[in-house]
């Protein structure tokens, strides 16, 4: 069966850039991903594009032909959304189609520019991710929705406040060490417990920022370009739930994450126990404690205490979101789930500088749409 590479990668820093426009962002990182594979562009036989809203965001669709056209490519050019999972099923697309062997090299994009609209209009667009009838409508944002989880499981499980805030305190040490994030602060649980209140029990410090940024994988069939240090996307599982939080079975889990988990590990033929590292998407700190229990790192309800006891830190038995997660790195919405692939591969060549995870060779990403009705999950691994 044929394999897929990772061939190069790129990436823009990730924050407020007021001086650049998405286009802009989009095409610094693919032309980072495009020298770092050492290609030339005809060589590209498609592109897909990873991005959540930037019609609302900034006032233009069809970002396909755009990027595709200020790349000076005349291929096909696809955009993907799944909310905050379109740069993870943009990968996925982009695999599945390698390995139809319709293609050979395909470049992915995952990029947004959300600070262009005040706070409060992000908010909304944000919120275009949940269900409009039952919870946007009576006033209900992403905040609240994972406020809900964050109570439930505490309630069920013990889970406390402080363990809810090391997550926030875990990633943005880890974010310190990354020249791109957003955020390269490190905070105490009490900074993140004195932090102003968004949504009981989350604080603001329990919020991934509204961010821009873009980052850019390009992904080949090994018989078409093997690199140096080869990194291998060897499974790709993708699952959906209910959009809206009151039609589902449990609100200690995410269904949707499970399943896809499962898909990707019978696929790759491994187990959890056998991850080196693992990006998550930690858009709130209960989204990481739910992702340890959902993608079988540790039981269901002991996420906080697995935090807790280190176990997902640098030294950690499974360091988490080496990257700082969204939590410091940031999160432009569109950009995430490719931006975990990048510091993925970044890992896996040992090329992470002071986050590097020693000995490391295969790593999870792990990508969520909304309060987790979409998940990708990616299992990579690398051969040298």
């Amino acid at each position: 069966m044929q394999k897929v590479v990772a061939a190069g990668i790129g990436i823009t820093k990730f924050g407020e850039h007021w001086n650049k426009s998405l286009r802009e962002l989009a095409v610094e990182a693919a032309l980072k991903a495009i020298n770092d594979a050492e290609i030339e562009h005809e060589q590209i036989d498609a592109i897909w594009i990873g991005n959540m809203s930037s019609g609302r965001f900034i006032g233009q669709e069809h970002l396909g032909a755009l990027i595709a056209s200020d790349l000076g490519l005349n291929c096909g050019a696809t955009r993907v959304e799944a909310a905050c999972a379109s740069g993870g099923l943009a990968i996925r697309q982009t695999y599945l189609a390698l390995l139809s062997e319709k293609i050979d090299c395909a470049l992915v994009i995952g990029v947004e520019k959300m600070t262009d609209l005040p706070t409060e209009e992000a908010t909304v667009t944000l919120a275009a991710a949940s269900d409009q009838e039952w919870e946007a409508y009576y006033g209900v944002t992403f905040p609240g929705l994972y406020a809900m989880l964050a109570k439930k499981h505490m309630h069920e499980f013990g889970t406390t406040r402080e363990q809810l805030a090391l997550v926030a305190v875990k990633n943005h040490e880890h974010g310190s060490l990354n020249p791109i994030a957003q955020f390269r602060n490190r905070i105490t649980v009490e900074d993140v417990l004195n932090s102003s209140p968004v949504a009981e029990p989350l604080n603001l410090l329990d919020c991934s920022p509204i961010s821009d940024g873009a980052a850019a994988i390009l992904l080949c069939r090994e018989d078409f370009l093997k690199p140096e240090k080869p990194v291998y996307l060897v499974a790709s599982g993708h699952a959906v739930d209910t959009i809206a939080l009151h039609e589902r079975t449990s609100l200690t889990e995410i269904t949707a994450t499970k399943l896809a988990a499962k898909r990707a590990y019978e696929e790759a033929g491994i187990k959890p126990e056998q991850i080196d590292f693992a990006e998550v998407h930690d858009c709130f700190t209960i989204a990481e404690i739910l992702a340890y229990e959902d993608l079988g790192f540790c039981e269901k309800g002991n996420g906080g205490k697995f935090v807790e006891d280190g176990e997902t830190s640098l030294q950690g038995r499974i360091p988490v979101n080496t990257s700082g997660g969204l939590k410091s790195c940031g999160h432009p919405v569109g950009a995430t789930g490719v931006k975990q692939a990048v510091e993925t591969v970044l890992q896996l060549r040992e090329e992470a500088g002071e986050r590097q995870v020693k000995g490391a060779r295969i790593g999870l990403t792990h990508n969520v749409g909304g309060s987790g009705a979409t998940c990708v999950v990616h299992i990579w691994k690398k051969e040298f």
